[in-house]
């Protein structure tokens, strides 16, 4: 009865309610995804005399971090919109050999970037540019938190194949678990045990490890829709391929993103030093207020579109579009002004070192001058994946950092004679440019994807 209900609602449901409901708990689940991701920071930042240091070390640590999360995306995004599309055909069995295979897939990758990233720690973390002084800070945060990759790839790569089925609540439980626990560990092994940074990272593995027992628990359950079976375990080439094929667009942006960081950093500690850097992490975890959220309501939008692209019902794909480039538009606009407006608040949270704190500000401003167009790009990047288009989504998520930012991070300092302005207007410049691309793209390219339909 719950499959029938689900089928029904998505094939002719209202759309606006449709996506408050899935939107609503993925964006207030990756809003509390955030605090995973800065919680430790804020901490960090607050350690009395070594906090400036500590934040960033650990903010040092983000290259690394990006490359997991993009690995248990690679699966959990590829593999959701699939099954989402499949179970619109009715090929329940599909959707379920979908789900397996991934699962599969992501215990694979979590033996290999455990042994990898464990190994090579100390050689990575010199190279994204740490100092002397930050490097114990960084090694001493990221090898317990690579001791848990396993958690994040559960969590990450399974909490999608929960919101495509319409359990958006269930999926946001899953990331609010872990949050609590996080928000509680932290200043009780931070300061109460006095661990530092040990503490952090040790609070984040055990948070994530109660996500991933809830996580495994509900796909085990007697409510899913999906079921994860041994039998489903057993990788099929047919299956796993073109999941991974269409996840392979926010691998990039995810992966990109890591790349994108060491190329800020490197360059921010060459021209600016361990300040420059502080900043940068700073930044980076404000920036996550806007795409984690956004990422959410194409959460909310994605399931929609995917089933009623998978049923051919055309018109329905056309609204639900609609109300997630609205929303995330709106969204990005409104954070676009705070960011402006009051940067010294957002700095303060992270650090009451005052020299961080005034350079933080006059580079936020910089940072997120384009910041609202970042709306148009994620909303139009993530539909062609919710309609199962993985070239044109990877074409899409290379232009914004490959093409653009990365190489202006390393040529606009080369140009302007202040070469730390440079780095960070690099950002505005290439935020612009994607987003009119990408929604080019999309908007002359929707109505011949939508005749053509897919093959799953």
């Amino acid at each position: 009865m719950a499959q029938s209900k689900t089928k029904q609602d998505m094939g002719s449901g209202s759309i606006p309610g449709l996506m408050l409901n899935l939107a609503i708990p993925a964006v207030v689940a990756q809003l509390i995804n955030m605090l995973y991701n800065i919680v430790d920071r804020i901490y960090i930042g607050h350690i009395p005399e070594a906090g400036a240091s500590a934040l960033t070390g650990v903010g040092l640590f983000l290259p690394i971090l990006m490359m997991i999360n993009a690995f248990a995306m690679l699966a959990g995004s590829g593999g959701a919109p699939r099954a989402a599309i499949a179970m619109g055909k009715n090929d329940q069995a599909n959707a379920q050999k979908i789900l397996g295979n991934c699962f599969c897939v992501l215990m694979a990758f979590a033996v290999v970037l455990t042994v990898v990233f464990y190994t090579f720690a100390p050689q990575l973390l010199r190279l994204f540019g740490a100092s002397d002084v930050t490097l114990p800070y960084a090694l001493s945060y990221a090898r317990i938190y690579i001791l848990g990759i396993v958690f994040v790839m559960i969590v990450m790569g399974m909490n999608p194949f929960i919101t495509t089925q319409g359990f958006a609540k269930f999926s946001m439980i899953t990331t609010v678990m872990g949050a609590v626990c996080n928000i509680i560990l932290d200043p009780i092994l931070i300061f109460g045990f006095n661990m530092g940074v040990r503490g952090a990272a040790i609070a984040t593995v055990l948070s994530q490890a109660v996500s991933a027992v809830w996580v495994l628990i509900f796909l085990r359950g007697k409510k899913t829709m999906l079921k994860l079976t041994m039998a489903d375990l057993k990788l099929e080439s047919k299956v796993i391929v073109p999941c991974l094929a269409l996840g392979i667009s926010t691998f990039v942006m995810l992966s990109t993103e890591s790349l994108l960081n060491i190329s800020f950093n490197s360059s921010l500690s060459r021209f600016g030093g361990d300040v420059a850097v502080g900043a940068m992490t700073i930044i980076s975890s404000c920036s996550q207020l806007v795409t984690l959220p956004l990422q959410g309501i194409c959460q909310g939008g994605q399931p929609i579109m995917s089933y009623n692209f998978g049923a051919g019902k055309k018109d329905r794909v056309k609204q639900a579009f609609a109300c997630q480039f609205l929303a995330c538009t709106g969204y990005a606009t409104l954070l676009w002004v705070l960011f402006l407006t009051i940067p010294r608040v957002f700095a303060n949270i992270f650090s009451s070192d005052s020299s961080l704190v005034d350079f933080t500000v006059w580079a936020m401003r910089i940072y997120m001058a384009g910041i609202f167009s970042t709306g148009v790009q994620i909303s139009c990047q993530q539909t062609f994946m919710a309609l199962g288009q993985a070239k044109i989504s990877l074409i899409m998520a290379c232009l914004r950092k490959l093409v653009l930012l990365i190489p202006l991070i390393f040529v606009l300092p080369m140009i302007l004679s202040n070469k730390v302005f440079g780095v960070f207007v690099a950002e505005p410049v290439s935020d612009i440019l994607a987003a009119s691309v990408t929604a080019f793209m999309l908007f002359s390219r929707l109505n011949r994807i939508l005749d053509q339909g897919v093959k799953v």
